[in-house]
């Protein structure tokens, strides 16, 4: 009997890898504006947003909630149709929080923050550099000139991005030559540029890069967002529609505008 059961299968295979899941930065502890808020966007974009799960992110607030309150923060984001599955990571009492409210502290921001904080420390602590005068390099000795580093190139896809289907070009520029119908998505860590009709979804700047651009042809977009910050169908300039656009960002504005040729 026991040969048979150490022989058996396991009844789960666990394994870790990317997943799709948002950011929520909660700028205000207010459950009733949170779920109103929620809903709206919900509507608007309910492709995108519509039980779409969530990191409840609560490090701008100026003072950490205690559970109930926390508690209703989340509860806020389910009824108003995403869904909440952790806490983002920040501090050791945060670290507490999501302990007692038996929810995860996800690992993919934990690493941001703790960056910053080191970043903030080291700012804060480290004495400026004495000026130094530069000392002189005898030619003998001069470094020989280095090759420039190899740059990576765009990936390029040349087909219909259908509805349903995903391209996503990792660590580079993306390079459609096709259209991206309608419930299709593009996603690149560099920018986007499209060479036909956008009638779905463009991610530029996935990991962050601020400085990611989406150029498209033919602009009939229902969502573009750059570095997390995005726009839907509703929010989009009527006077772009069809036409040749680019977007990129301003702080932390979406700016879009016509490409002139």
């Amino acid at each position: 009997m026991r040969a048979t059961i150490a022989a058996a299968e396991p009844i789960l295979e666990l394994k870790f890898g990317q997943v799709g899941i948002a950011n929520l930065r909660l700028n205000l502890n207010d459950p009733a504006a949170l779920r109103d808020e929620i809903e709206q966007k919900v509507a608007a974009a309910p492709q995108l947003f519509a039980r779409a799960p969530v990191i409840l992110d609560l490090s701008r607030l100026p003072q950490l909630p205690d559970a109930a309150e926390a508690q209703a923060l989340l509860d806020a984001i389910r009824a108003g149709g995403m869904l909440p599955v952790g806490l983002s990571y920040s501090t050791t009492e945060n670290e507490l929080l999501a302990k007692e409210l038996g929810v995860p502290l996800l690992a993919k921001f934990r690493a941001v923050y703790e960056k910053q904080n080191a970043d903030e420390a080291v700012a804060s602590i480290a004495p400026a550099p004495a000026p130094s005068r530069p000392k002189a390099v005898p030619k003998a000795e001069a470094e020989p000139a280095r090759a420039p580093a190899a740059t990576v190139s765009g990936q390029r896809h040349d087909k219909a991005v259908r509805s349903g289907q995903q391209v996503y070009a990792r660590g580079r520029d993306l390079i459609v030559n096709a259209m991206v119908g309608n419930g299709a998505e593009v996603i690149a860590d560099g920018s986007i540029h499209i060479y036909g009709r956008l009638s779905g979804r463009a991610l530029a700047g996935a990991q962050g890069d601020a400085s990611a651009r989406i150029y498209c042809m033919d602009f009939q977009a229902e969502l573009i967002s750059i570095a997390g910050r995005y726009r839907v169908f509703e929010d989009l300039p009527k006077e772009l529609r069809g036409k040749p656009v680019q977007a990129w960002l301003d702080g932390e504005k979406l700016l879009i505008e016509a490409l002139v040729p």
